[in-house]
């Protein structure tokens, strides 16, 4: 499960405590100098390479 969040993000606890409580495969993304609504709209803060690799790694 991969978990994005923002490292500015008001709400970055349910993240982190969802984060802990996962099974593996795991991992916490966080998106520097982002906000909690910044990754709806700005593309340029959107971990596009983080999705992918994720994916190609654990969707086979």
């Amino acid at each position: 499960m991969l978990f994005i969040t923002e490292d500015q993000a008001h709400s970055i606890e349910f993240s982190q405590d969802a984060y802990k409580r996962a099974g593996q495969p795991k991992e916490l993304y966080l998106v520097p100098g982002a906000g909690h609504v910044d990754l709806y709209d700005r593309v340029d803060l959107i971990p596009f390479d983080k999705l992918t690799s994720f994916f190609i790694q654990y969707l086979k």
